[in-house]
């Protein structure tokens, strides 16, 4: 297990460390090491027959393998109760793109090929973290002259950007390319004791195999090294996670409207600074004093400094310093307290049920129903409810007053609808009748004579007359409908805690 191939990326230095929090996720992970350790050694006791001396290392290793196909093949069990098709998630419908092509299709979950594509990925995994290894090293100054080198490019790419495209190219040919060459045209051995030192010459031809890329064996000691790396990315990841959430969430979803509310205010201040003095802003220098701050304080000696500085001056003044700036958010922020409020409105119809009988109450609706309406004009019935009880506010909004109101203005929102062919109420109820027209008014109909009626068959009623009439104590007749609004104040629902 210890063997590790020349031609695999792995973290050949210590464990990734895994970064923690004040009080933030230690007992998760603390207890999972122990419960991982417990359930290895309950699988080698009872994998594992009492023998005089310690099986081998290969032996270890099969009875490892044998194990895990036994919980792969019980896990594959359990989710085939669960799921259908064998452990496989239904597949789903495809979908076109915005060409109208259908997009690449990609397979579904499926236990096996979740399986197979970690170990794949788990094998070829190392070079990600021997990446993350180098860069902890070069900023933690493990070796100084390392941490000077990068520090002596950054500054020069600070101070003249134009060398940032030359960056890359540098770092393939020095770091990739002549590597290789010298890997394949090695320099000749010799021994400090020999009397003559051979110089390095890469003439002649090569005379070892080129170096390649090749993922790690499965259960070999370079893969459990990247399996104890991945395992520490995967808590680091959520430390991390959980620390931003816990930092920033609760100062940014406006759970506290007062902070949030200063916090954007700094922020468009901010936008405003920014509009205005980015171009004049020396960003050279900023980046350069930000680069060297940030390397500098990876520094053990400057941590320990951070840290008794922290302990000594901040952490004392912590609390006043908050207090003091909630103090100022509750002075200067001010809040809406009360809730948003709107005007909503419903029609009373009522229709008359002859021409000399009485008007009979009709329905509610939230239209006017008036004669030039699209359902007046395809001949529907109007549509709402019949009592006023039933009347609901609109969806996420309640009732702000306990009784409707009756618009004593018909004339404005007749005006407003550009509503013609209506008389308006001045006084009483404020009611808007239809004005009815005489039949010499229609078009294609003459009482008592049928050969007036167009060849077609259809009678066609006379347009409302332009505009409206306002009347009081009408004496002449009126349509078949006639409305009245009424109007009451509502205001916007709050949510629960568990509806947030």
């Amino acid at each position: 297990m210890s063997e590790v191939s020349e031609d695999a990326f792995v973290n050949r230095d210590d464990p990734i460390p895994i970064i923690r929090f004040d009080g933030a996720g230690s007992s998760s992970a603390s207890g999972a090491p122990s419960q991982a350790g417990t359930g290895h050694e309950s699988d080698h006791s009872d994998g594992e027959a009492p023998t005089p001396r310690r099986r081998g290392i290969r032996d270890r290793l099969s009875a490892f393998r044998d194990k895990a196909s036994i919980q792969d093949k019980l896990v594959e069990k359990l989710l085939t109760q669960v799921l259908h098709d064998g452990g496989e998630l239904p597949p789903e419908e495809p979908t076109k793109g915005k060409t109208g092509s259908l997009r690449t299709e990609k397979p579904n979950f499926s236990l096996p090929q979740m399986s197979y594509n970690f170990r794949r990925f788990n094998s070829r995994i190392g070079v990600v973290f021997v990446f993350q290894a180098k860069a902890g090293r070069l900023l933690s100054w493990k070796y100084p002259t390392h941490t000077l080198s990068f520090l002596a490019i950054y500054t020069f790419v600070c101070l003249d950007p134009y060398l940032l495209p030359l960056l890359p190219l540098a770092i393939m040919l020095f770091g990739v390319m002549i590597p290789n060459f010298i890997a394949r045209h090695p320099a000749a051995p010799f021994s400090l004791s020999s009397e003559q030192a051979i110089g390095y010459s890469p003439q002649g031809p090569p005379l070892a195999p080129a170096k390649t890329v090749k993922p790690v064996k499965e259960l070999s000691g370079a893969f459990f090294k990247n399996m104890r790396d991945l395992q520490n990315c995967m808590e680091d990841f959520s430390q991390v996670h959980d620390g931003v959430v816990a930092l920033l969430v609760p100062r940014i979803n406006f759970s506290d409207e007062a902070l949030s509310s200063a916090i954007s205010v700094f922020l468009f201040a901010g936008c405003l600074f920014m509009s205005i003095a980015a171009n004049i802003l020396p960003w050279r220098f900023i980046f350069l004093v930000i680069g060297w701050a940030v390397t500098v304080m990876g520094h053990p000696a400057v941590q320990k400094q951070i840290e008794g500085a922290q302990k000594k001056h901040l952490e004392p003044n912590q609390q006043t310093a908050n207090s003091k700036l909630q103090n100022w958010i509750e002075s200067d922020i001010i809040l809406d307290s009360a809730p948003e409020t709107r005007e909503v409105e419903i029609f009373e119809l009522q229709r008359l049920s002859d021409p000399d009988g009485e008007w009979e109450p009709w329905v509610f609706s939230s239209s006017p129903y008036d004669p030039l309406s699209a359902l007046r004009i395809t001949g529907d019935r109007p549509t709402g409810t019949r009592f006023f009880e039933d009347v609901r506010p609109p969806q996420g909004w309640e009732w702000s007053e306990k009784k409707w109101a009756l618009d004593l203005w018909s004339r404005e929102w007749v005006e407003e609808r550009i509503i013609t062919g209506v008389e308006v109420e001045t006084e009483g109820e404020r009611w808007v009748y239809d004005i009815y027209y005489e039949p010499e008014d229609r078009i294609g109909v003459v009482e008592g004579n049928k050969q007036a009626t167009p060849p077609n068959g259809k009678a066609k009623a006379a347009p409302p007359r332009s505009g409206w009439e306002e009347g009081d104590d009408f004496e002449g007749r009126r349509g078949e409908w006639r409305r009245r609004r009424w109007i009451r104040l509502v205001k916007r629902k709050s949510l629960g805690a568990g509806q947030e």
